[in-house]
């Protein structure tokens, strides 16, 4: 017990319960105070002065949706939708994608667009240009491509629309393309170089696109 001695503490175990329960005690970061330590004579615990401060404030604490995911070694981008200010040509209405940013702007008036994160096309998917919505589906059913199907023999023919069918709640079709904007039953793969040349949302995302967007809408990838 010598070096707990040497430390100011309090014990509060309720409050280190509590932190627990948030799933933050866990969380390393380099300038931390000294982990809690159970003296196991009076089986309490013993918490740094400042310790619960320091976890329960940013950013060793931000909301569960701000923090970064991991995946493959690879951080997202993901960001929750939120309206920006944008400058562009591009008449209100229009989607334009940001690959570089896994961002989709569907443009306003006056200078503002509404920002979603998206997945795009993995090293050697991604395309760049011009299309346009030329069809809506709620709940799509979706038919993978041969050379999807080629390159994946387990795939299926044909999957009908769902919670479990990849293509999520909505899907919007570009020109004659094979390339959608679409929901996910899979949001981790929102803001991360993800799919085969298709743009995935969150389904929420999705659904709030699908009520702006109208057939005949310019896309335009950058």
């Amino acid at each position: 017990m010598s070096d707990l001695r040497r430390l100011p503490r309090r014990a509060i175990e309720p409050l280190f319960i509590t932190a627990l329960a948030l799933g933050v005690a866990g969380l390393a970061y380099a300038e931390q105070p000294s982990p809690p330590l159970l003296d196991k004579n009076s089986k309490r615990v013993w918490i740094d002065d400042g310790y619960i401060e320091f976890l329960m404030s940013p950013p060793a604490y931000p909301p569960r949706q701000y923090r970064e995911k991991r995946h493959y070694g690879e951080t997202s981008a993901f960001l929750p939708r939120h309206r920006v200010a944008y400058r562009t040509a591009e008449a209100p209405g229009t989607v334009i994608i940001d690959t570089t940013q896994y961002a989709l702007y569907y443009i306003e008036p006056g200078g503002t667009a509404i920002r979603y994160s998206v997945g795009v096309g993995r090293e050697g998917y991604g395309w760049r240009g011009t299309e346009m919505v030329t069809a809506k589906r709620p709940w799509p059913d979706w038919r993978p491509s041969s050379e999807m199907r080629a390159r994946r023999p387990d795939l299926p023919a044909h999957m009908v629309g769902g919670l479990d069918n990849p293509l999520g709640a909505r899907a919007l079709y570009l020109g004659n393309t094979l390339y959608r904007i679409h929901g996910s039953n899979d949001p981790t793969s929102v803001g991360r170089s993800s799919s085969s040349g298709c743009f995935r949302m969150t389904n929420e995302d999705v659904v709030d696109l699908y009520e702006r967007v109208k057939i005949g809408t310019k896309v335009v990838v950058l």
